[in-house]
């Protein structure tokens, strides 16, 4: 599928992007280029030393921020595929600095929407969030307009041969910021702190987020939200499978979090088909989108009033698992 391609990861000096970097540099040898386009020298250096352009003759890295149209059209250039990726997500920063949010996560994404428009890219699969869902904080609300405007980009390709899609999931595994390297790191203090017992959110690991960015580049038509089927777990187990001995102080729900996440709401199952491992939001009013998906027996309508969150989701992993998981998916895990 990407034999021979340029793709562009923005964003691409993050978790996912080292993953998916690693991925398609093993699975496409061949690859025609693969760029890492971030505003952060020292972080592309440090992921040059572990992929080094003498070493993988593919790799690009670009300093650009996607808040400048300009650039992102330099760096566009012969790319085929976009993964957008890049993004500030940290939610009490964005309630702090709300505009500063709003002109990475919105501006930028249109600022990459334009210039994909005109550059020839063929294909863009953007990565979203389960915030973006109900938002009630800042970060969610930009990431909702974010995955808004990429799935109406569709209406503007006219006769490009183009697609834009877009990819939502929880919390990744061990990704930077997330609670788990927290709890790692405060393990050692004898205490965990935990807002809330009965909280709850849904987790993916970096290769499975990464397995469904590819499945989108090759499956999509263009204008889907996809939603992946995954577990989910209570904050309380994650520190029971950390820490089981340490003290869990419970501090209460920050401003701007949920007590449970949401990745498909009772307004969204309207749109809604299952397609088996994934969910797939379709743009409001797009019928020949929906018929496309139902006449060839893929994919079924979710049942009405239908909603997925982490609180009600039948899936739950448990503390033995959860330690297995860190274990094997968080680089330096300690769990006992």
């Amino acid at each position: 599928m990407l034999a021979d391609k340029s793709i562009l990861v923005t964003g691409g000096t993050g978790s996912f992007g080292r993953s998916f970097a690693r991925r398609i540099l093993t699975m496409y040898p061949d690859i025609r280029r693969l760029v890492i386009f971030s505003r952060d020298e020292l972080k592309q250096y440090e992921m040059s030393l572990e992929f080094s352009e003498r070493e993988y003759p593919a790799m690009r890295y670009f300093i650009g921020d996607v808040r400048d149209e300009s650039r992102i059209r330099r760096a566009l250039e012969g790319v085929d595929t976009v993964i957008h990726a890049a993004a500030l997500k940290q939610v009490p920063a964005a309630e702090y600095n709300p505009f500063e949010c709003i002109k990475t996560n919105v501006l930028g994404a249109q600022n990459l929407i334009e210039a994909c428009l005109d550059s020839g890219v063929r294909n863009v699969v953007a990565l979203s969030t389960d915030k973006a869902a109900a938002p009630i904080n800042l970060y969610g609300a930009t990431k909702l307009c974010s995955d808004k405007l990429f799935v109406a980009a569709n209406n503007m390709k006219g006769s490009r041969d183009i697609r834009f899609s877009v990819v939502r999931y929880g919390n990744v595994m061990g990704s930077r910021g997330s609670v788990i390297p927290f709890f790692l790191d405060q393990v050692k203090t004898g205490r965990l702190p935990i807002t809330d017992p009965g909280m709850t959110r849904f987790n993916i690991s970096l290769d499975e987020g990464v397995d469904m960015v590819l499945w989108a580049l090759e499956n999509a038509h263009g204008g889907e939200i996809f939603v992946p089927k995954i577990p989910s777990y209570r904050i309380s187990d994650v520190a029971n499978a950390i820490g089981p001995d340490c003290e869990h102080p419970v501090t209460g729900i920050r401003p701007g979090e949920k007590l449970h996440e949401e990745m498909i709401t009772v307004s969204d199952s309207l749109n809604t088909v299952d397609i088996g491992k994934y969910f797939a939001i379709l743009p409001n009013g797009n019928s020949m989108l929906r018929e496309l998906y139902l006449a060839n027996g893929s994919a079924e309508a979710v049942p009405a009033n239908f909603s997925y969150n982490s609180g009600e989701n039948p899936d739950f992993l448990s503390v033995d698992q959860l330690r297995r998981l860190i274990e094997d998916n968080v680089s330096g895990a300690g769990a006992k």
